[in-house]
């Protein structure tokens, strides 16, 4: 596939999990550019840096939920607080292990969350996210 997002940004605390969802993501070959962090902070810290002189704003967010520090409720509240410049379009997927029904309801009731997933993340998954989200750009 061609290209169609410039970059996804991943934000989960688990190394392997990122390591995992980075090698499905380059395989299907939809993305100029991935970045994975680590924790909540570390992935605001990065979409209100400049990279190349201009903010990041990438067009897709996997975030987890449990992370230490500051989990994906907290990212989501503090995310929605950044100035404009920093968010660009960008589509949040909860992507998770938690099989608690009550964290899907409450991401089907924020606004900047689009699609609650579970771990792990598949082609097909990345496959149906594309034409849900991004079908103008196929």
């Amino acid at each position: 596939m061609k290209p169609i997002l410039n970059s996804i940004l991943l934000i989960d605390d688990s190394e392997s999990d990122n390591f995992f969802h980075q090698r499905v993501i380059n395989q299907i070959g939809c993305t100029n550019h991935i970045v994975a962090v680590e924790s909540g902070q570390a992935a605001l810290d990065y979409l209100t840096s400049k990279v190349g002189g201009e903010h990041p704003q990438p067009d897709l967010i996997f975030l987890d939920i449990n992370m230490p520090g500051m989990n994906g409720w907290e990212f989501i509240e503090e995310y929605d607080k950044l100035d404009p410049k920093y968010k660009g379009n960008v589509i949040v997927v909860m992507l998770t292990t938690s099989l608690n029904p009550d964290d899907k309801h409450r991401a089907e009731d924020i606004e900047n969350i689009k699609t609650f997933m579970s771990k792990p993340l598949t082609k097909e998954m990345v496959n149906n996210l594309l034409l849900k989200h991004f079908k103008d750009r196929l």
